[in-house]
């Protein structure tokens, strides 16, 4: 009897290297009206509209059929982390009508190929690249600047990106000189904290942040992108616009493709 115990499950293991062993199915369209309650009960509890707050699923390392599955479930903004990896399946969802963010670092010498494949990028945090951004935008058909961010780096930790607090103004008075990047707000991503609370002041920061850009430039920048599956409630507590979403929507990440 042992010895077939020990059979059976080297067979399991077997099938499920092999891939003939199907993951358990995720319900997105149930995860994503679950997602949508908890965006609303925060809204309200701050005196704020459900419908002031956009909803990024992020999909890197999902395969193209959740991202059709929320789509039909009437998502329709997605966060990509890498250009590559959305090389590799933006044809499987081509035909749908969403929103492609780069949420992820975006390295110089893929900003080109960001710029025709993105129609926001979340993840700005230096000149030179928004500058090759810029010319890669000016040969594009569609005839619009490209929507960007300015990722802020708030944490201090040594393996995150993003521009330092003082060099922010810098960076958006060169940013918003340029013909074919439309800067629309900041972006962060705080520490990981298991108590949603205590990521709050990095929320406000970034609030504050914001809020000063705004009169030291005159001009106004309506995004705050901050918030994912553990604290987004706690953003929108600050002021998010916009929270990126996946675990939550999507289940555990896989291996990216």
């Amino acid at each position: 009897m042992r010895s077939n115990r020990i059979v059976m499950r080297r067979d399991r293991v077997l099938r499920f290297c092999s891939g003939t062993t199907k993951m358990p199915q995720v319900d997105v369209r149930g995860n994503l009206f679950r997602v949508q309650e908890r965006i609303a009960a925060a809204a309200n509890h701050c005196g704020r509209r459900p419908e002031e707050i956009t909803l990024i699923g992020v999909s890197k390392t999902h395969p193209g059929e959740s991202i059709r599955a929320a789509f039909e479930a009437g998502l329709r903004h997605f966060g990509e982390n890498r250009v590559q990896e959305w090389e590799g399946k933006h044809a499987a969802v081509a035909d749908l009508g969403a929103e492609w963010h780069l949420i992820g670092h975006l390295q110089s010498n893929k900003a080109a190929r960001a710029a025709r494949l993105f129609h926001s990028i979340d993840s700005i945090d230096d000149f030179p690249l928004a500058q090759r951004i810029d010319r890669a935008r000016a040969g594009q058909p569609t005839g619009a600047p490209l929507r960007v961010l300015i990722e802020v780096h708030l944490g201090g930790e040594a393996a995150k990106s993003g521009v330092s607090p003082d060099g922010l103004a810098d960076l958006a008075e060169k940013l918003i000189a340029l013909r074919w990047v439309d800067l629309a707000g900041l972006m962060c991503i705080p520490p990981f904290l298991e108590n949603p609370d205590e990521v709050r002041p990095y929320f406000a920061r970034l609030r504050e942040l914001k809020s000063q850009l705004e009169e030291h430039l005159g001009k106004r920048f309506p995004v705050l992108s901050m918030g994912m599956s553990h604290d987004f409630e706690a953003a929108i507590l600050e002021g998010a616009t916009e929270v990126r979403v996946g675990t939550a929507l999507f289940g555990v990440r896989g291996t990216a493709r």
